[in-house]
């Protein structure tokens, strides 16, 4: 599977969900049921993740009408770098799988210096009850040297599937003993091509040091039947798969998985991913302001074009059939835009008609 035909189409409009001032929207996932308290009954409930920085408030919130509650309770989102096992730390990103549980992946600051480490932690949540069921912590990775980015769930084989682009790598996490494996650490699929630069709205995501933006792999996508985990780095144009059957089985070498990764095709700059019940992938496009989906005979189409998809981040679709996503706006910040800020406030999120 390495051709990708491109197919424009006509868009659908891009609706806004919500507005969150200065609090910048990462991770994002909607479930199955309807939200609590909610006077619209919008369907699905919808979550979002706010990473730490300068103006912080909720690491996790629920959007109910629009307005952020923090999720699971408030207890946890108060940030606390003396408690990291018990309260958010940095969280990034989110996953319902489908048996409606909520998973919540906190890398804990990984490019801090020296990282906040001890918590680093996965969480399932319970989505009938609101609580917190199982905490995993990763205890048997080179945890300083990881950050964890992205998660997706296979709820038939009871496996967390992960990417560590600090590590270049892929992790897959045995949710029953709490045990974790890395798979095609440095793998050319996994890392971002050499020299590759991060070019948006005509200039380069670089630091205020002229530092250059770099990501190894970042985004993933688990496709609804559990065959194939859909990869991909932020600094290379290629999307990659590998079937699962490959990542869980213990008995391959490293060379061997690494054998069985299939190179999708070109499908241009992108960082979040999700799949669909049909097959598709979507995928979202900075550059051009986008969001794009492989489809499942191999085309590459356009979904939505907007001006306000600045840095389209975060996926999550609907039992509404809309695909809700994230606009981040990561290259206009002053950590990644040569120290000036450049955010068009308020930040927000939105959907689309699939």
């Amino acid at each position: 599977m390495t051709g990708l035909a491109a197919n424009a189409q006509i868009a659908p409009e891009l609706i806004e969900v919500a507005e969150f001032g200065p609090y910048q929207p990462v991770g994002l996932a909607v479930s199955q049921d309807g939200p609590k308290g909610a006077s619209a009954r919008m369907p699905g409930r919808i979550f979002v993740t706010f990473p730490k920085g300068k103006v912080y408030r909720y690491g996790l919130a629920e959007i109910i009408d629009g307005q952020r509650k923090p999720y699971p309770n408030a207890q946890i989102n108060q940030w606390d770098s003396l408690k990291p096992k018990d309260r958010f730390i940095n969280v990034q990103a989110l996953f319902v799988d489908q048996t409606n549980m909520l998973w919540v992946l906190d890398p804990a600051n990984p490019a801090d210096n020296p990282p906040i480490s001890a918590g680093i932690k996965l969480l399932r949540i319970n989505l009938k009850t609101d609580r917190v069921e199982r905490t995993y912590r990763f205890e048997d990775l080179p945890r300083e040297q990881t950050g964890l980015n992205d998660v997706q769930v296979d709820t038939r084989r009871q496996v967390a599937y992960l990417s560590d682009p600090k590590r270049s790598a892929l992790v897959v996490l045995d949710l029953t003993s709490g045990k974790s494996r890395t798979l095609l650490e440095k793998d050319k699929s996994t890392s971002a091509e050499p020299g590759f630069k991060l070019i948006i709205e005509g200039k380069e995501v670089k630091d205020q040091t002229g530092k250059s933006f770099s990501s190894n792999v970042n985004g993933i996508a688990l496709t609804h039947d559990f065959r194939y985990l859909y990869y991909r780095a932020i600094n290379q144009t290629k999307l990659y798969r590998i079937a699962t059957d490959l990542l869980v089985n213990p008995n391959l070498t490293p060379a061997q998985v690494a054998e069985g990764v299939e190179l999708v095709g070109e499908t241009g700059i992108s960082h979040g991913m999700i799949a669909d019940k049909s097959g598709n992938v979507y995928l979202t496009d900075s550059p051009n302001k986008a969001i794009r989906r492989v489809t499942p005979d191999g085309k590459l189409e356009t979904v939505v074009r907007d001006q306000r998809l600045i840095w389209p981040d975060s996926f999550g679709i609907g039992p509404d059939g809309y695909l809700y996503v994230t606009a981040a706006q990561i290259n206009r910040t002053a950590k990644n835009n040569d120290g000036q800020d450049k955010v068009s406030y308020p930040f927000r999120l939105f959907k689309v008609k699939l």
